[in-house]
């Protein structure tokens, strides 16, 4: 029998690129066995509900086996182009998943299916990108701030940036609860070895530059630049929604100059996340204007939270020189 071999690579995909899976991190493997042409094809893996998982395939199949890491019971499984897993018991928020599938179709034609997920999130909390900081020399750590607005668990919350643009996704997070008003720290590169992310009790346990006591830190693994002066920055829920996002640009020109900046204004634009003053897709001008920031500067760009959020340039300004406020609210009046 022949085979075919089809990897499906879900680190990093974002809407505006691709739509194949709404799977959580990690790579989806799919082995088809057959010599048929209109053999299945695996889509995308999704949980619905506490208790439901979906499976969609590109034609209709009868699931001949199904496992998950670490292991679920499993109460019922519903055939067809979309396979409904109905778990027996709720399974907690946003925890990961591997589910190891293999189903074949009315033809004989099966495939093996390995697959990623994160269990469903229903209490994702809104929030707002609060502070941003693109620039310093010495320690380079740059850092995104969020304030969030309700109670709710950030599990498979995942941040964005797009000119990262190999691998957007920079960031997911795991099950932590937090309270409305509480600000939320996300360090973009871990330069030191006291470093840690505070999913535990304590908001204290993280050492390192910019982090904070008392407020919830985490950190990007690496030592790569991932954020820049001209750049977009989104966060999407388990659905693909944009939670929150904000455009950067330190020039004021009509048009964006990287493909994949202008793919980003559109995708924030269509989802209602970020627009010009006058409604339109934004451009570099509808940015918020980080021309004032310099490298050696303790500068950041910050939401003004005396105003209402309108997505736009307008909520946001540059801090004076040493007028970062990471897990503090922010103070425009120092500009």
């Amino acid at each position: 029998m022949g085979k075919k071999y089809l990897y499906l690579t879900l680190v990093g995909l974002i809407p505006l690129v691709c739509s194949v899976c709404s799977c959580s991190t990690g790579e989806a493997a799919a082995h088809i066995l057959g010599t048929s042409s209109q053999a299945p094809v695996f889509l995308a893996c999704k949980a619905v509900s506490g208790t439901e998982i979906d499976f969609e395939f590109s034609q209709p199949v009868r699931i001949i086996s199904l496992n998950f890491t670490p292991p679920v019971d499993i109460e019922s499984i519903e055939d067809g182009n979309v396979v409904r897993v109905n778990i027996t018991d709720s399974l907690a928020p946003g925890e990961k998943l591997t589910a190891d599938l293999l189903a074949t179709d009315e033809k004989g034609n099966t495939i093996n299916v390995l697959a990623p997920l994160r269990t469903r999130n229903n209490r994702i909390p809104k929030l707002l990108i609060n502070e941003l900081r693109t620039e310093y020399s010495k320690p380079k750590a740059e850092f995104i701030e969020f304030k969030i607005l309700e109670a709710g668990n950030l599990a498979a919350v995942r941040v964005f940036i797009a000119g990262n643009n190999t691998t957007p996704l920079v960031y997911e997070f795991s099950s932590v609860e937090v309270s409305a008003g509480e600000y939320i720290l996300l360090h973009l590169r871990t330069m030191e070895d006291a470093c840690c992310d505070e999913y535990g009790a304590s908001k204290d346990a993280s050492g390192g530059t910019d982090a904070v006591a008392g407020v919830r830190d985490f950190w990007v693994p690496g030592t790569v630049k991932l954020l820049r002066k001209t750049d977009a920055v989104y966060v999407l829920d388990q659905d693909d929604n944009v939670i929150n996002a904000v455009m950067l640009s330190e020039t004021q020109d009509n048009w964006w100059n990287k493909d994949y900046l202008a793919a980003a204004a559109n995708f924030l634009y269509e989802n209602n996340a970020w627009k010009s003053s006058d409604g339109r897709v934004p451009g570099p001008k509808d940015a918020v204007n980080s021309a004032n920031i310099k490298t050696a500067m303790t500068r950041s760009i910050s939401r003004d939270e005396t105003v209402p959020n309108t997505d736009t340039a307008a909520d946001w300004y540059i801090s004076a020189t040493s007028g970062i406020t990471p897990g503090k609210p922010n103070n425009p009046a120092r500009f």
